[in-house]
């Protein structure tokens, strides 16, 4: 069976007002086309990166496959001055290369410390950030991150959800990006925030059944197109041709419900964190049972879990 494919909703550019309004409250992901932006969608050819920022080291991820999964670590971390990078990048064929001369290239900014500092694009790449206009649609105050991507054409990234809601501005180039509602969480085969399936065109139906019943959305975004990615929206990215984009971060839950030592916006929430400690202990206890008891009282705790907990318009 063939996956339902839902296009994502497309805009032209709205005010703030009209964004919190009518689009954020619906909890959907969208594209917003003709957003001011700055001056980064013309200005940002791989001469004027690589001008710009110079020689500063970064941190990369290297792959010799275009499907790079962070579960089973298919990659390699190299560090390269940034122009070097930025040139290697916008290549198709290396003559300089770490494992072969197709690998792709995948930069994502990391603060300072990165175990400490979250990314922000006017820390790290201060030259650069001046370019950018970040529509401001959210109060100061929640803003999160703003993280700076280069990715090689043709690289694909794990399908994955995040806490906290986004915006993917995508500044040069075009990406194709498949996204799964939270509701199908059940179909995706997690392994914490992270899809073990990786080719969701051609997935292993053998290995993963349950994925067909996943409905899919799907955009396109081109130079200057900002998609709105909600928090706990699983997304699936392909860069189809080499390109640079930024993603914006914010808070929208109480600052005290996110976990502290979070520099990514991908950990769960604490009291979620918390909630799934518990029910380890729970189904560790039930294994005193015989299984049949077992089996019973698992499904009565479910039973439970989905009267307390799920949403009355789930379907």
């Amino acid at each position: 069976r063939e996956q339902p494919v839902v296009p994502v909703e497309v805009l032209a550019a709205v005010t703030r007002e009209r964004f919190l309004r009518d689009v954020y409250p619906r909890r959907m992901p969208i594209v917003l086309k003709g957003m001011e932006l700055g001056t980064c969608t013309t200005k940002w050819t791989v001469d004027y990166l690589s001008q710009a920022e110079g020689s500063k080291e970064v941190k990369i991820h290297v792959s010799a496959v275009p499907q790079m999964d962070f579960l089973s670590k298919n990659f390699v971390y190299r560090t390269l001055p940034f122009d070097v990078f930025v040139r290697r990048a916008a290549e198709v064929k290396h003559k300089e290369y770490f494992l072969s001369e197709d690998e792709k290239y995948y930069l994502r900014s990391v603060g300072e410390d990165a175990r400490k500092d979250i990314a922000d694009i006017r820390k790290q790449f201060p030259i650069l950030a001046e370019d950018v206009q970040i529509p401001e649609y959210f109060e100061k105050e929640q803003f999160f991150s703003s993280v700076f991507r280069i990715s090689s054409a043709g690289l694909q990234l794990w399908t994955h959800y995040d806490v906290m809601d986004n915006f993917l501005i995508q500044v040069t180039g075009k990406k194709r990006v498949a996204l799964y509602s939270p509701r199908d969480a059940p179909y995706l085969y997690l392994s914490g925030t992270k899809s073990e399936v990786l080719d969701v065109d051609n997935p292993d139906l053998e290995k993963y059944p349950l994925f067909v019943k996943a409905k899919r959305y799907q955009c396109f975004l081109e130079a200057g197109d900002v998609l709105f990615i909600p928090a706990l929206w699983f997304h699936n990215v392909i860069s189809e041709e080499f390109g640079v984009a930024l993603n914006v971060f914010w808070k929208h839950l109480p600052a005290e419900s996110y976990d502290k030592s979070d520099t990514y916006g991908n950990k769960d929430p604490t009291a979620a964190s918390r909630a799934i400690q518990i029910l380890d202990r729970a189904l560790k206890t039930l294994e005193e049972l015989p299984e049949e008891y077992r089996d019973f009282y698992a499904r009565r705790m479910v039973l439970r879990i989905q009267e307390k907990a799920y949403r009355n318009d789930c379907g």
